[in-house]
């Protein structure tokens, strides 16, 4: 078991399910414009790297002209519906609650306001030193320029940091970094692009962590 002082958490796809309500607004926001809206699948694999990058993904190479339509009709949409099916994975409770005395952030390619209205509505702000959204930072994942300033803050070492998230965009922070990397494979991310990645620590399930970390 590897002691840590800062656990650094991914959201969408490691601390809540949001897949569906993604998909379902950029569906709405493609069928406003009259474009080929690609199967739920499809644009859930395009998450990760913030709203600008999934729009831009979900229009294609011949929409993009249609891209400040699109961002305009997604963000309306999905601040209506973005609480409609979002929850928490199994076992997350549970996890954040045993180390409730270990430093803890999210740092997310999100939205903030996104962010923290989840959070919020699940439950889990208490559990977190700060939230870190795409909007409330200077520069995004995987810049090591994200995360360093944050260790400073807080007074951690990198080596007692670990990065957790089912992203490419995760592992690839904390190897920046210089932190430790743990994938979570039942995310919303590809295993095997996680796994070529060789993560420090790699699991299944985030209620893994507890024997993982101390």
């Amino acid at each position: 078991m590897k002691k840590i002082d800062l656990m650094v958490f991914d959201f969408d796809g490691t601390l809540v399910y949001s897949g569906d309500d993604l998909a379902n607004s950029i569906s709405h926001t493609l069928k406003q414009l009259g474009v080929p809206v690609p199967d739920k699948k499809g644009i859930i694999e395009f998450v990760g790297d913030g709203v600008i990058k999934l729009i831009e993904r979900s229009l294609g190479d011949g929409y993009q002209n249609r891209f400040d339509e699109a961002i305009d009709i997604f963000k309306a949409h999905y601040a209506e519906h973005l609480l409609d099916t979002t929850t928490l994975y199994p076992g997350v409770p549970d996890m954040l609650e045993h180390f409730k005395d270990r430093k803890k952030l999210i740092v997310t390619n999100k939205l903030y306001s996104y962010t923290l209205t989840i959070a919020e509505e699940l439950g889990i702000t208490g559990y977190f030193e700060d939230i870190i959204g795409l909007d409330s930072a200077s520069c995004r994942k995987p810049d090591p320029g994200l995360l360093i300033p944050l260790l400073e803050k807080h007074g951690v070492e990198k080596t007692k940091t670990v990065v957790i998230g089912d992203g490419v965009n995760d592992i690839m922070l904390a190897k920046n970094t210089g932190t430790l990397s743990c994938a979570l494979l039942n995310g919303l991310g590809n295993r095997d692009k996680l796994l070529r990645l060789d993560p420090d620590y790699h699991c299944e399930d985030i209620s893994e962590l507890k024997e993982l970390f101390g």
